[in-house]
């Protein structure tokens, strides 16, 4: 089956499209059986699945080992993997190194974080032909280093960012934390997708973390919306297994042919 490419997602112009965070086979799996055909290996695995906090700590290592199970996870969907902090900003032979890299492992296309500032790396990983998300407003890998995770409302800065970044060829933009009147101007003004994230409703795509939308991470940011409690219902579920194993109720053992074979609890 044939993977979605990324003239296919610029193409998606002005049609609304969900993107959602996978790190693993599984989730991949069923994202992609939700209608969700465009997948982002998120370095917010740093947090979420990891147990850092910040993305930070996040090495290539660990993006390529995840960009693995969800392409492994997936098969029409187009996977994005996040370069993370250190891999792209010392050189633009170390940008296109650490994008084959992913590329390698299963990503359709990568993304960084920056706007006029890293235009020369995504332009020299576009010309490797390997396709670009860029990824503008919060830049959450160094957020902590400056203003923080703070709504952006610098029109002039960003309106010359996502400039920037179509300029360099990328296929489409992130905008994180952007005013929502500012996102909606900047949707307007470029021609590739925007994809939104605490940036309001007028973005092309909206994306969100997976543990955000099912519950499974405690520290979801306000823009989110929780769809499923399903940290409750796993902790529900353990607390059932460990009770029946202090009562001796799991697991059950097999009868014998006396008994009339079948199952029986182990005690009592």
């Amino acid at each position: 089956m044939r993977r979605i490419g990324a003239a296919e997602i610029r193409a998606r112009k002005g049609e609304p499209f969900p993107v959602v965070t996978a790190y693993d086979t599984p989730f991949a799996r069923s994202a992609e059986e939700a209608g969700i055909d465009v997948l982002l290996v998120g370095d917010s695995l740093g947090m979420v699945v990891l147990g850092y906090d910040s993305t930070t700590p996040v090495e290539l290592h660990d993006m390529i080992r995840h960009t693995g199970a969800v392409a492994r996870g997936s098969q029409r969907a187009h996977v994005i993997a996040d370069l993370p902090f250190g891999s792209y900003e010392v050189s633009d032979a170390q940008a296109v190194a650490s994008a084959i890299e992913l590329v390698r492992a299963g990503a359709l296309s990568v993304k960084l974080e920056g706007g006029a500032n890293v235009a020369p790396r995504i332009r020299a990983i576009v010309e490797a032909s390997i396709p670009v998300c860029a990824h503008i407003g919060v830049l959450p890998q160094t957020a902590r280093l400056g203003a923080g995770f703070r709504l952006k409302r610098e029109r002039d800065a960003l309106v010359r960012d996502a400039d920037a970044v179509v300029a360099a060829g990328a296929f489409t933009v992130v905008l994180e934390m952007v005013d929502d009147e500012l996102s909606g101007e900047i949707t307007e003004r470029i021609p590739i997708p925007t994809i939104g994230i605490g940036a309001g409703p007028r973005c092309d795509a909206q994306v969100l973390v997976l543990h955000d939308v099912l519950g499974l991470y405690p520290d979801a940011p306000p823009f989110a919306k929780q769809y499923a409690k399903l940290g409750e219902i796993a902790t529900a579920a353990l607390a059932s297994y460990a009770q029946e194993v202090r009562d001796g109720t799991f697991p059950l053992v097999r009868a014998t042919a006396r008994d009339g074979g079948g199952y029986r609890p182990g005690k009592g």
